[in-house]
């Protein structure tokens, strides 16, 4: 196949949606961990019997069976709004339909919320605002039986093929316990390249704010395990496909070359998904046939794929700030955050987009934390830990946080929704110095039961 009408598809799937995109529109999505207090493995029959009396209760309509026939997916018509499980059955997800005004998607993320938690509270379950399932070692951390989960859970699995390539973490089934949340915004191709530049530039310092995932028996020191988990598995692989970028961007076309250099690894044909070794996305359409293996009455089969030009359907990255073919970036840096404080993360990044220019000036001219020869990344990967750099001065740091908290805070009352009132959890982190990975270890080192914590975190 041609390069250049791979890299004309390429454009048209990622590139042309910005084009003549002026949406200011919110998209925000919420995967919170189930947590059974008895400390004994969550019953997914109990999700199973949630998920029908929620379905009935707000009217959704099914949108997704696994392959044992219960709901792992459904839709409210209306709103758009989403009721998922995200890889496994110990973790809910809550996606809504776009939104201009923040206010709405939190009114009914709490009309969500209540009623699930009430259902929970006859088991004595709850969700719980956490990045990493604190009762994970008593779950059965399987994925959702279908074809897509089951080849993403073979996929992580499969990360022994490949020593020796890279350092792979023992957690292949992270994602059946590991939670995130996620925001989408509307972008257009005037600001893409800026946008992506200065988001990525700001991602460190947003470590120190939202960093709430902790794996105290793995590496007590790291606050922020979701970058780990999908750095050092089988999803990183190919570098291009996770974390952040590690160059800047002048035009649109410069997007694309790096789109063009990320990996491929499923594609599925006759409703089977198909697994194969990571491949360069150009190398892939221009091969004859690729190597693969699908699923099918428990045991794995060798088969053959003929690349064909509608597989970027199946090109899949995992970039903190990761371009989608619906003319959006999705900022996907985060854990999933205190429940009090769930709309603190979309409001953060909503009002930052209103102040693109500042936040790059401020950025561009820091000292607190870049001038040190450090790229953004490796700063990331310092500031996701419990101990500051020496060359990192803690009253300075918090400053300059407080001045783009404040950023945000200004592009929210321009846009008049009153959403700025969602900021007020991250002034009182900036005041306290302490992000919500950082309170759990503080109170757990003070005595108070985990079962305390979850509960607090579950709070709204």
């Amino acid at each position: 196949m041609d390069r250049d009408l791979i890299l004309q598809k390429l454009y048209e799937k990622y590139i042309r949606p910005t084009e003549d995109n002026h949406d200011n529109y919110i998209g925000v999505e919420i995967e919170m961990p189930i947590v059974n207090l008895n400390r004994q493995a969550v019953d997914f029959n109990v999700v199973h019997q949630l998920t029908k009396v929620f379905c009935a209760h707000f009217d959704f309509s099914v949108s997704g069976i696994d392959d044992e026939g219960n709901v792992y997916s459904a839709v409210q018509e209306i709103t758009g709004d989403i009721l998922s499980y995200d890889c496994s059955y110990n973790n809910l997800e809550l996606s809504f339909g776009r939104e201009s005004d923040l206010n709405r998607i939190d009114q009914r993320f709490r009309e969500y919320y209540a009623f699930i938690q009430d259902f929970f509270k006859l088991y004595r379950y709850t969700l719980t605002g956490m990045g990493v399932n604190p009762y994970r070692k008593y779950n059965r951390n399987f994925p959702v039986p279908n074809g897509r989960y089951r080849m993403l859970f073979h996929h992580l699995h499969s990360y022994r093929r490949y020593e020796g390539l890279m350092d792979f973490h023992p957690f292949p089934e992270f994602g059946t316990f590991s939670s995130a949340s996620q925001v989408q915004l509307d972008v257009n191709i005037q600001k893409l390249p800026q946008t992506l530049n200065v988001m990525n530039r700001l991602e460190p310092l947003k470590a120190i704010l939202f960093s709430n995932s902790v794996l105290t028996d793995y590496d007590p020191g790291l606050l922020c395990c979701r970058d780990m988990f999908w750095e050092k598995s089988t999803h990183g692989i190919n570098p291009k496909n996770i974390g952040m970028y590690d160059r800047e961007f002048k035009a649109a076309d410069d997007i694309l070359g790096y789109i063009a250099d990320t990996s491929i690894y499923c594609v599925e044909r006759g409703e089977k998904y198909i697994n194969f070794n990571p491949i360069n996305i150009v190398e892939y359409l221009q091969s004859d046939a690729v190597q693969g293996e699908y699923y099918e009455n428990g045991v794995y089969h060798q088969i053959t794929v003929k690349p064909q030009i509608e597989d970027l359907a199946y090109l899949r990255t995992f970039k903190f700030e990761d371009l989608t073919f619906r003319g959006t970036i999705e900022y996907r840096s985060a854990c999933t955050q205190p429940i009090h404080d769930a709309m603190a993360l979309p409001a953060f990044h909503i009002g930052l987009a209103q102040k693109l220019d500042p936040l790059d000036e401020l950025l561009k001219n820091d000292t607190v934390i870049y001038g040190h020869d450090l790229s953004p990344a490796v700063l990331r990967e310092l500031l996701v830990r419990r101990t500051l750099p020496d060359f990192v001065d803690a009253d300075r740091l918090y400053g300059l946080l407080r001045e783009i908290v404040g950023l945000a805070e200004e592009g929210l009352r321009g846009r008049g929704y009153a959403e700025e009132k969602f900021l007020s959890p991250l002034y009182d982190r900036i005041d306290r110095r302490e992000c919500p990975a950082e309170r759990l270890l503080r109170e757990t080192e003070n005595g108070t039961p985990l079962e305390q914590i979850i509960i607090d975190f579950a709070a709204i």
